[in-house]
């Protein structure tokens, strides 16, 4: 019996580590593939040319490929979404853990999932046809495709990430270290703010980094209420967002103007990977700490 149970253990193990394996390779051959398939065009076009050049015109008779437009899109877009979205997601998720009685957090955490569950298409119709409307009644602007719709739809995108991740930190956290600080005479609010939400910010920063992942990520929503002009970006004017910028052009390129697209897919897979380098190197130095 015990042979056998031993043989099971490292049959399970086995099994395990081929599946990291497997996660490693994919992450590998898809680092290879962007990488092989997006130099090319940079050797061609130029690095300060491409990620400094502020035109894009891939179809010209004499085409541009700077993707400077897209990058600082894309960099303002996130920053309104988790500007916008983390706060909220944040103290809702506060409000869950700690405050909200039994049928209320039923009901919320089923809303929740249901919002993580709605495809980004549905995000980007609804905003196409309620939000942009309104942006361009209310502040009287010529279009109401802009940077701040797009914000304003990905800020709710990343909701369900932040919320369920911070909850589940949140109630993670010691009740010895909540009772403490009742007992040394802080309020239950103050307890929650400087015990438990310190206590689980390790957790709360996973919640943003994914938030920052959907937001980065996100092609479809965003295409629909951008407006998808490549212009420099402006709260209110048309903008285009590297990832739009892939899907918008993919189906009909061919050439240097395909493999600039592979270039720009290199690009946001290499700024993902920075954004989830930092996030470990500040955790890791806070655990050190």
């Amino acid at each position: 019996m015990g042979k056998h149970q031993r043989f099971i253990e490292k049959l399970i193990h086995g099994i395990f580590l081929l599946l990291g394996l497997v996660t490693v390779g994919c992450v590998l051959l898809i680092t290879v593939y962007l990488i092989l398939s997006g130099i090319p065009a940079i050797r061609q076009i130029g690095l300060l040319d491409f990620l400094l050049g502020d035109t894009w015109e891939s179809t010209a008779k004499e085409p541009s490929f700077g993707i400077l437009p897209f990058i600082l899109t894309s960099v303002y877009g996130t920053a309104g979404a988790i500007l916008f979205g983390v706060p909220v997601g944040f103290f809702t998720a506060v409000y869950l853990a700690k405050l909200a009685p039994a049928k209320v957090k039923s009901v919320v955490e089923s809303a929740v999932s249901l919002l993580a569950g709605i495809p980004s298409v549905v995000y980007g119709l609804v905003g196409m046809l309620v939000l942009v409307p309104g942006i361009r009644a209310l502040f009287h602007v010529p279009d109401g495709a802009s940077l701040l719709a797009a914000m304003i739809v990905l800020s709710v995108m990343i909701l369900p990430s932040i919320i369920k991740v911070s909850v589940t930190a949140l109630e993670a956290v010691p009740k010895e270290y909540e009772d403490a600080s009742l007992a040394l005479g802080a309020t239950p609010i103050e307890t929650y703010f400087k015990v438990s939400a310190p206590a689980a910010k390790s957790g709360v920063a996973a919640a943003v980094v994914l938030g920052v992942g959907r937001a980065i990520g996100e092609a479809m929503a965003v295409m629909m209420v951008s407006g998808n002009v490549p212009n420099m970006p402006a709260l209110f004017q048309s903008v285009r967002f590297l990832t739009t910028a892939v899907a918008s052009e993919m189906a009909y390129s061919g050439g240097l103007q395909r493999q600039a697209l592979f270039s720009i897919a290199l690009v946001l897979f290499l700024f993902i990977m920075l954004i989830n380098a930092a996030l470990n190197f500040f955790l890791k130095r806070d655990k050190e700490g």
